[in-house]
């Protein structure tokens, strides 16, 4: 019977989770669920100052969110001390170590590297890796006040856990040369590895807080979902070979290849990013959406049940046009509140020229005469105006969307003033008109 793969996520917990991090243990889950094996957690808390139980609880409420379920219990790193310092020992015992004092500060446990020959291995998205052996160092597995160091901890937990598969970021290419010394010296079979290609901005840096929001948590606050989080950071370094980008965690299960990766650094874009939670967005249930609208409206002190009874309607126009959660108060609070912001561009472009006071006072008197306030009919009233001035709908549509909402965006012109009702629209219109004479715009 073939070997279970087990593979493993293995953070530091520092209080915030970086997407970076979590992207390696999304492509850990996906092999580990696409071949039926066991995906694995383990905390590596040896740094008692900054993985603080505040700092896990964080790291598990990140996974728990993007839905990144592990097989068995956790693993904590500090457990495993005493069997770290035994094998060092051994490692002593047998020559593969020894002890030098560094910098006075007392002796430490140095790891002895091969000086002759080649260390090389198979990495499933790098190809074949190769060093020179006379091109490594040895290096420190214990430090002089007792405590190991990362090489070593992560290799004999990667043991005991039984992990068949490495994956982690090719920042760690380097140390994947050391831990191979490190598991054929201690006798243990070495993993195979798969370095993920390292997430850059659009200058082909390391991506960082610099370059906007870069932990999970800030991407959850900005209201975007946690299966675009998913599935975009599924695509930094893998694709499922076709033209598919959205898809769901069972598609991407299914596809999931390390055929499929990328060596090549992956380019992270806020755009798209934005561009697929909007996708998400527009294909939620709707009892999913309304709670979440319902619950940024009141957040931003806005009425919850709105427009007389026609919340359903306002969803519909609204719902498709969200991008992410937190765009939702600032692109509806015209529709609660009469003191709603302009955009001062826009009224420049489109409220400014001469002669829209008197435009949109024409409006107003045209659609308030009308015996039907219906979409239908105001479109029909707009085009019939345009017509007669030989201009067209353009020029009168624009001015009348930034009068009653301050803005050049939004819902379809004509459901959106059949939303706000005839007193408001015409009262907007009207008191728009009014300040752009007494020069208050």
């Amino acid at each position: 019977m073939a070997e279970k793969i087990r593979v493993r996520f293995a953070p530091s917990p520092t209080g915030k989770v970086h997407i970076g991090n979590i992207r390696a243990a999304i492509f850990n889950w996906l092999y580990a669920r696409h071949v039926g094996g066991e995906f694995l957690l383990r905390v590596e808390d040896t740094d008692l100052e900054r993985s603080t139980p505040e700092a896990i609880q964080t790291l598990l409420e990140c996974m728990a969110w993007l839905g990144l379920d592990y097989d068995g219990e956790v693993m904590y790193q500090t457990s495993q001390r005493e069997h770290h310092l035994a094998v060092a020992e051994e490692l002593l015992a047998k020559g593969y170590a020894y002890k030098e004092n560094k910098g006075g500060q007392g002796e430490c446990v140095i790891f002895r590297m091969p000086k002759e020959g080649v260390i090389e291995y198979d990495d499933l998205v790098k190809g074949h890796m190769k060093k020179k052996a006379k091109d490594t160092q040895d290096f420190v597995i214990v430090r002089s006040d007792g405590s190991p160091v990362f090489h070593l901890a992560n290799v004999l937990d990667d043991i005991t856990q039984g992990v068949t598969h490495i994956i982690r970021g090719d920042d760690h290419v380097e140390n994947t040369f050391k831990h191979i010394q490190l598991f054929k010296a201690i006798g243990a079979p070495v993993p195979q590895y798969a370095h993920l290609p390292m997430i850059v901005n659009n200058a082909g840096k390391p991506y960082s807080k610099r370059d906007g929001s870069a932990f999970v948590g800030e991407f959850r606050e900005l209201g975007y979902l946690p299966e675009t989080l998913f599935n975009y950071l599924a695509l930094l370094g893998w694709a499922p070979g076709d033209d598919r980008e959205v898809m769901t965690r069972a598609e991407m299960v299914e596809a999931f290849d390390f055929a499929k990766c990328k060596a090549s650094p992956a380019r992270f874009d806020m755009k798209k990013l934005t561009w697929m939670n909007g996708e998400y967005i527009a294909r939620q249930p709707r009892e999913a959406y309304e709670a979440e609208f319902a619950k940024r409206l009141a957040a931003a002190g806005l009425p919850a049940e709105p427009l007389n009874g026609h919340l359903g309607e306002l969803l519909d126009q609204i719902q498709p046009r969200t991008k992410t959660y937190a765009d939702i108060p600032g692109n509806c609070r015209y529709f609660f509140e009469e003191a709603y912001p302009f955009d001062e561009k826009a009224v420049a472009k489109r409220l400014k020229p001469e002669g829209t006071a008197e435009l949109l006072e024409e409006i107003a008197t045209a659609i308030e005469a009308l015996p039907d306030f219906s979409i239908e009919a105001m479109e029909a009233c707009i085009r019939a105006m345009g017509e007669a001035k030989g201009t067209g709908m353009g020029p009168l549509v624009h001015p009348i969307r930034v009068a009653v909402s301050g803005k050049t965006e939004g819902p379809g012109l004509f459901e959106m003033l059949w939303l706000l009702g005839r007193e408001r629209s015409l009262g907007r219109l009207r008191g728009v008109a009014a300040k752009l004479r007494a020069g208050e715009l």
